[in-house]
C-alpha cells in the first residue's frame, strides 16, 4: 500500500515538467489545508478564478471546533466560514521565478459559530473584512504547496496546504 501512495504522488508530480504562476485569465486553482490558530486546527478549501494577469478572484469555505471551559463546564464550538477574496500576484512586477508565487489581497466574509444553547461565553458570529498575504511554490504546472498568513474574515489565522491548477 505505501509503495503504491508513493508511486502515485511521484507520478502527480512529474504530470508535467514545467510550472507556471499565477492563474491565466480564465484558469482556476483549488487550494486545500489545514489553518494555525489559537483553538482548534481548522480546515478550509477555496477556489481561485484568473481575471487579470496579475490578479485573481475567489472563495474559500473553512471549518473550526474546538473545546473550551466555562464557569466549570466544558463546551464544544463549531464555526463554520465563508469568504470572498481578491489578490494580487507580484510575478510580473517582480520577475519571479514561474514556480514561486508571491500574493497579497484582501477579503470579505461571514463566519458562523454553532455553541450549546446554555453557553454564556463570546461566540459572535458576523462580518468580517480581512487582508492575507502568502506564496505557493509549484512542483510543476498542475500542482504546489501554499503558505499564508491573513486575518479578519476567515476562521484561519494562517494556512499551509496544497494547490492544484485546473
Amino acid at each position: 500500500m505505501k509503495k503504491q501512495l508513493v508511486i502515485l504522488f511521484f507520478a502527480l508530480f512529474c504530470y508535467c515538467a514545467k510550472s507556471q504562476a499565477p492563474i491565466p485569465v480564465g484558469g482556476k486553482q483549488l487550494n486545500a489545508g489545514l489553518g494555525f490558530s489559537s483553538s482548534g486546527i481548522p480546515i478550509y478549501a477555496g477556489m481561485d478564478f484568473g481575471v487579470h494577469k496579475d490578479i485573481t478572484v475567489g472563495g474559500e469555505l473553512s471549518f473550526r471546533h474546538y473545546s473550551d471551559d466555562w464557569e466549570g463546564n466544558s463546551y464544544g464550538h463549531s464555526g463554520f466560514g465563508v469568504l470572498a477574496n481578491c489578490n494580487y500576484h507580484f510575478n510580473s512586477l517582480l520577475k519571479m521565478d514561474p514556480k514561486w508565487n508571491l500574493y497579497a489581497g484582501v477579503n470579505i466574509g461571514f463566519t458562523f459559530w454553532i455553541s450549546a444553547d446554555d453557553y454564556k461565553g463570546d461566540t459572535s458570529s458576523g462580518l468580517g473584512f480581512g487582508g492575507q498575504i502568502g506564496g505557493r511554490y509549484f512542483f510543476n504546472e498542475k500542482f504546489g504547496i501554499n503558505l499564508e498568513g491573513g486575518g479578519g474574515s476567515s476562521l484561519v489565522g494562517g494556512k499551509f496546504g496544497i494547490t492544484m491548477k485546473m
